[in-house]
């Protein structure tokens, strides 16, 4: 009976698997993940979870039972050692076991802070597993200092919890603004006066010179010279594909695993899906670290394991929550030259990417409708007329059938 063996038992791995039971697999599967914790959503660590608003149980992606009765072994917290891609093996727990297919969906991690410049002290933090989020739940406590450094999503969502909890919270962004690699101008504005709003210092244009402390970190020296106290310190600097694995293996490596168009690494029988994968987008390559790719992406892998031969076309979007806002944004907007404004209804807006004629991409800030008329135009290949975007009489539904 064929064996196919999942390495990395997150979103993606979890997607997979039980996509392959879904369509018909009837042969062994494993499923192995480093942490103990069965596969799990990630987005809640930084928010609810954070906050205390969602239990743990409520974070699995599926129960514990649903392995067992879909026949998938589930090896938890025994991180894989080699891959033998001429033998088609995997060393785990010191056990050898044989695949006839084999994916790795290893995910990310986060970047660390220099130990030279004060990583390594106790209470400097980075946010991506359960066990980071654990870690440092004690640390919110009202009153206490946080500098957070990397004014990205997962920066802000951190400051906006430690504000909802009474926290002093510190953004320290070197780049000229929050948000700068992912969004306009104009995003990063509306974010800079809601965390403003909440009583969160934001400082751009300066970086960090080192944290202080002996053993445990007191404060953090800034570039510009100066010193801010801090109880503790979170670092969202952003996140790498896991790819040591792959790359011991052979896999060609390109921004994360290379694959082709259906998931396929440069080697027979080892396919890649999710954070740790890059894959053919237009005339290059793509590598998305985002919920909707990791379960789509890893979905098409597991049919065309079973030999479905289906190129994965993504569709990108994505969401964050900070306070009562939820942002949702819908496309890539790399490449963009121009923004259009749409205010919605109260506290609605919506901030639409175009090239040329071209609409790319949207960020909705409370506007669900924005945001839905806004992912199925990408999905169409359709481009309204900026000016009927940017009037708010325009019934944007009506935009779909035009």
């Amino acid at each position: 009976m064929a064996h196919f063996v999942v390495i990395g038992a997150g979103q993606a791995g979890a997607s997979l698997v039980a996509k392959l039971r879904s369509a018909g697999f009837a042969g062994d599967i494993t499923l192995i993940g480093e942490e103990s914790a069965p596969p799990y959503q990630r987005p809640p660590l930084s928010k609810a979870y954070l906050l205390g608003e969602m239990e743990l149980e409520r974070l699995y992606l599926r129960s514990p039972e649903f392995y067992a009765e879909n026949h998938i072994s589930l090896r938890l917290g025994q991180p894989v050692t080699a891959i033998d891609a001429q033998a088609k093996t995997v060393t785990v727990g010191g056990e050898v076991l044989s695949y006839d297919e084999l994916a790795l969906t290893t995910g990310s991690t986060p970047r660390r802070l220099p130990a030279a410049i004060g990583g390594d002290l106790a209470g400097v933090y980075t946010v991506r597993s359960l066990a980071d989020v654990d870690a440092m739940r004690d640390e919110f406590a009202p009153g206490r200092s946080v500098v957070i450094i990397g004014g990205g999503y997962i920066g802000l969502e951190a400051a906006a919890v430690a504000a909802k909890l009474g926290l002093k919270a510190t953004v320290v962004e070197m780049a000229p603004r929050i948000l700068q690699r992912v969004a306009a101008p104009e995003t990063s504005a509306y974010f800079r006066a809601l965390h403003t709003s909440h009583g969160v210092e934001i400082l751009e244009g300066v970086g960090l010179d080192r944290l202080l402390g002996e053993g445990r970190v007191t404060a953090a020296r800034l570039t510009d010279g100066r010193e801010l106290k801090a109880d503790f310190v979170i670092a969202g600097v952003g996140i790498l594909p896991v790819t040591a694995l792959a790359e011991a293996a052979g896999c060609a490596l390109d921004n994360g695993i290379r694959t082709d168009a259906q998931g396929r690494t440069s080697q027979p029988h080892i396919w890649a899906a999710g954070d740790c994968a890059s894959f053919p987008w237009g005339e290059g390559r793509l590598r998305l670290e985002s919920v909707g790719n990791a379960i789509d992406q890893a979905e098409v892998v597991a049919e065309n394991m079973l030999g479905a031969g289906k190129a994965y076309v993504a569709q990108p979007w994505f969401w964050s929550d900070q306070y009562d806002c939820k942002l949702q944004i819908a496309g890539l907007n790399t490449g963009y030259d121009h923004i259009v404004t749409r205010q919605g209804s109260g506290a609605a807006v919506s901030f639409w990417y175009y090239q040329g004629p071209r609409l790319l991409a949207v960020d909705a800030m409370n506007d669900p409708r924005a945001y839905m008329v806004g992912k199925r135009l990408i999905e169409m290949g359709r481009s309204p007329d900026p000016v009927a975007i940017a009037d708010p009489a325009t019934e944007l539904k009506a935009l779909l059938k035009a």
